[in-house]
């Protein structure tokens, strides 16, 4: 619902705000006075083109903004998927600014959007029907949704909605798996190779550095041996060698150890030396023993250390990321050859979705057809109400071949059918598509009587606005459009721009436009008339213009009494 507009700068408008209401509002005034406008505004709001022309002379900017109330759960999760965002507030406020370069820009809820968005947006709340174009109820896709609903289809729209994702993303996994084929299988080929060229190379952890360790050792085993051989020698074997040298000490300092306690103590730590220095030395000597030149074996180790230097270079990896890598190969395969079977196996899957897809919706068509005469035949009802008496309705439904290949084109998102409405105005005159009738106010009052029996199954657009509805009818037909409209204002809101005060009395809220010219600039206003006198006397206004009298404000009156009495 619509709460509030403000328009600054477009036109003749300098700046307009006006607050509006739920149920049947109207906005009445003289013809230039600027109703047209205020549409237009309305409709760049909803994301129609503008250009600098439309921008009041000596302001660089226009800018119209609309506050909508989300008064249901339905519109909220329209909104939220259309702007791919939570909605939290009650509130939907949409901006629109031009400026005189021709730069647009749209807001929702402060947000900068495409104004593409901005028109999504507007599709989802209003429906616009008059004389300048319609929104929603001419397209398609929604005339279905409608149709569907009206004839409480839910679930079997649903059953197809779910076999139509069925095939879609079963027609996503096979070209996904399809592209990637060549990639797959080039990369199952290397997982296999590198398997086997791991396999071959019986890496141990820790490898590496114990080869060059060992290597170190074997290159330097002549040095070793005669460093250890020498120590072994100097510590025990030669003469003089370190442990004569304690022996004899030791028998010295045993000798004075009575004289002093201290040389005692002298005594005991030189025969604690004792055994580590013939430890010492059979160690060393039989180090010098194992310390041997292996030319075979240094040479196999320097293979060895080549071999996973190059392993390294090729896989850019070590040795003992090489190990860890290993292990990983085999879910890598299984997962690679996993997409191979899918997709050998996809084809089945896909003919079974296909054909449980052209079940459903050969069972959504058939109730539909049922459905779609029965809808035709309640407007027509009311098309005789509002005079068109000889004005025939249809809803035509083309039923579309599905292809026999499951892969080939789109997935219908509606399911197989194309409905049109198709109005014979006048006897004699071809049937035509309803977005193609020439007459606005034909147009207008098909649209009322269609959406006049689709009001309770429409839980989103809520706001729905008139345009000329009334163009070349006479008052009779003005009091029945205005029943008309006042009863669609019982579930939508309605907002009207009318000419005829019969329509106009049947309005829970009433706005009068108006130019006011001064001797520097022309404005135009609206003002709401909360009065019964202040509406009295703008019905007596549209009835009589200037010449109006008593006795056309008493016919005013009593127009407005009967509306309020038919209104309940």
């Amino acid at each position: 619902m619509l709460r509030e507009l403000a328009v600054q700068n477009l036109a003749l408008i300098e700046d307009v705000r006006v607050e509006l209401h739920p149920g049947f509002c109207a906005w009445t005034g003289e013809t230039g006075a600027g109703k047209s406008l205020l549409l237009g505004a309305l409709g760049l709001l909803l994301g129609e083109r503008g250009n600098a022309d439309l921008i009041r002379t000596g302001a660089d900017e226009l800018r119209v903004t609309g506050r909508f109330e989300l008064t249901r759960p339905e519109q909220r999760a329209v909104a939220a998927e259309i702007l791919q965002s939570p909605v939290e507030d009650d509130d939907l406020i949409l901006t629109r600014r031009l400026s005189r370069s021709g730069r647009s820009s749209a807001l929702v809820n402060d947000v900068p959007v495409a104004v593409a968005t901005l028109r999504r947006i507007g599709e989802m709340l209003v429906d616009v029907h008059g004389q300048r174009e319609s929104y929603s109820l001419l397209q398609p896709a929604y005339q279905l949704e409608l149709l569907d609903a009206f004839g409480r289809l839910g679930d079997q729209r649903k059953k197809y909605d779910a076999a139509a994702d069925t095939v879609r993303g079963l027609r996503k996994k096979f070209k996904d798996l399809s592209d990637a084929r060549t990639n797959r299988q080039r990369e199952l080929s290397l997982v296999r190779f590198e398997r086997e060229d791991l396999d071959n190379a019986k890496l141990q952890p820790n490898e590496l550095p114990a080869l060059l360790k060992e290597k170190d050792t074997l290159v330097h085993a002549q040095s070793l041996a005669q460093f250890t051989g020498t120590v072994a020698a100097r510590l025990g074997d030669d003469d003089g060698a370190v442990s004569q040298v304690l022996g004899r000490l030791i028998k010295e300092a045993n000798r004075w150890a009575g004289l002093d306690a201290k040389l005692k103590e002298v005594s005991e730590r030189l025969e604690a030396l004792r055994p580590e220095v013939d430890d010492l030395a059979d160690t060393c000597r039989d180090l010098s023993e194992r310390f041997e030149a292996d030319p075979d074996r240094l040479e196999e180790v320097e293979s060895r250390i080549g071999f996973l230097k190059k392993l390294q270079s090729r896989y850019g990896k070590t040795p003992d990321e090489l190990v860890e890598y290993r292990t990983t190969l085999d879910a890598k395969e299984k997962s690679l050859q996993q997409q191979e079977d899918d997709l050998a196996g996809i084809d089945g899957e896909l003919k079974a979705a296909w054909a449980e897809l052209k079940k459903a919706a050969a069972a959504l068509s058939a109730s539909r057809g049922k459905v779609a005469k029965k809808l035709a035949a309640e407007a027509q009802k009311h098309l005789v109400d509002l005079q068109m008496p000889m004005a025939k309705l249809d809803a035509v439904i083309e039923v579309l071949a599905l292809p026999l290949d499951p892969m080939a084109g789109d997935v219908p998102a509606t399911g197989i059918d194309q409905l049109d409405f198709m109005l014979m105005a006048n006897p004699g005159e071809p049937s035509r598509p309803l977005r193609k009738v020439a007459s606005g106010g034909e147009m207008s009052r098909t649209m009322l009587a269609l959406k006049t029996v689709l009001s309770a199954h429409d839980p989103v657009r809520t706001l729905v606005v008139f345009d000329e509805i009334d163009a070349n009818v006479g008052g009779r037909l003005g009091d029945v459009l205005g029943q008309k409209l006042a009863a669609l204002g019982e579930s939508h809101q309605v907002l009207c721009v009318t000419h005829l005060p019969q329509v106009a009395s049947y309005a829970q809220h009433q706005w009068t436009i108006r130019k006011s010219t001064t001797a520097k600039k022309t404005a135009t206003t609206i003002t709401a008339l909360t009065t019964d006198e202040a509406r009295v006397e703008e019905l007596a206004m549209m009835l009589r213009g200037e010449s109006r009298s008593e006795t056309t404000r008493k016919e005013a009156a009593e127009m407005l009494r009967t509306a309020e009495k038919q209104r309940g």
